[in-house]
């Protein structure tokens, strides 16, 4: 078996069609089925049942899909590892985090990761699909939220992020301790939009508990939010870590009870990817920052 017939075998399978497979491998369709069946021949048993132009992967053809899968994964990785080492403490990475996740923590991530290792080059993208992205090896290390199911990926967790009530420090409310969730439904809020994955968090925890929110104003950035908070309008529900970190002397955080609202926060990435160089400083660096965050947190 050559490694040519098993690429062109791969390209059949994600396409499941020999004219579509042969134009993204390069070469003529009855090209691509005359290796295919040599391929047949040569292992004596069929690969793909043929009705018309419908085609369907066999049992062994299933086998070799799942075997070929290996190859080119063991192959990719070893391509990666040779390209890093020629790379020795360079390389790029490419950081998907879900939206408004950049403000909380990665800002002042990247700037220390950046003197830490200048030679790598880092690209911190904002997304709202960032397993997908991973799955389609657009992002090369995910921070997003769990459940997180995929045998594609592996996966570490990095904390639970609580949220809390923010407030302007001259609101009656900044005197008190904490708030029941509950109490949501009586404030005036200024809030993400509904698409958010902020807003989808706390969206969910009110309908779990009987009621839905009906913001005051919405609006995209977190820096408007601060500012409306600020200005008195409303009250908002964000990360308390985040707001444990900012610099607004005129917020006041609240906590929030009767559930607290939170979710779990995770890093992933392929498993079928090497993890060279730079993607180990990386995944050393964010555990290492996420540690000292929820320390510090833990402790003010």
């Amino acid at each position: 078996m050559e490694l040519k017939q098993l690429h062109y075998f791969m390209a059949v399978c994600e396409e499941l069609h020999f004219a579509r497979a042969a134009e993204k491998t390069g070469v003529s369709a009855p090209n691509i089925s005359q290796q295919i069946r040599g391929l047949e021949e040569e292992l004596g048993v069929l690969l793909f049942e043929r009705s018309g132009k419908r085609i369907l992967l066999t049992e062994a053809g299933e086998i070799l899909r799942e075997h070929g899968a290996a190859v080119f994964g063991h192959l990719r990785r070893a391509s990666d590892a040779i390209a890093d080492l020629k790379q020795t403490k360079g390389g790029s990475l490419v950081i998907g985090v879900l939206p408004g996740d950049a403000d909380l923590m990665f800002d002042s991530l990247v700037l220390a990761f950046h003197r830490a290792h200048p030679a790598i080059s880092l690209s911190l993208l904002e997304s709202a699909d960032v397993t997908e992205r991973v799955l389609d090896r657009t992002i090369d290390v995910g921070v997003t939220i769990e459940p997180v199911a995929d045998e594609r990926l592996t996966k570490f967790p990095l904390f639970r992020e609580e949220f809390a009530l923010a407030v302007a420090a001259s609101d009656p409310l900044a005197r008190e301790a904490s708030v029941p969730l509950r109490r949501l439904q009586t404030l005036k809020t200024v809030l993400f939009p509904p698409e958010h994955q902020c807003r989808r968090l706390i969206d969910r925890f009110c309908m779990e508990h009987g009621f839905r929110l009906r913001p005051h104003m919405e609006t995209t950035t977190l820096s408007s939010l601060l500012r409306m908070v600020e200005s008195g309008i409303g009250a908002c529900v964000l990360p308390r870590l985040l707001l444990d970190h900012i610099d607004r002397k005129d917020i006041a955080t609240v906590r929030l009870t009767q559930p607290v609202p939170s979710q779990d926060i995770c890093l992933i990435y392929r498993s079928d990817r090497y993890v060279g160089h730079a993607m180990r400083a990386f995944i050393k660096a964010l555990r290492g920052h996420v540690e000292a965050i929820v320390a510090q947190a833990n402790t003010s």
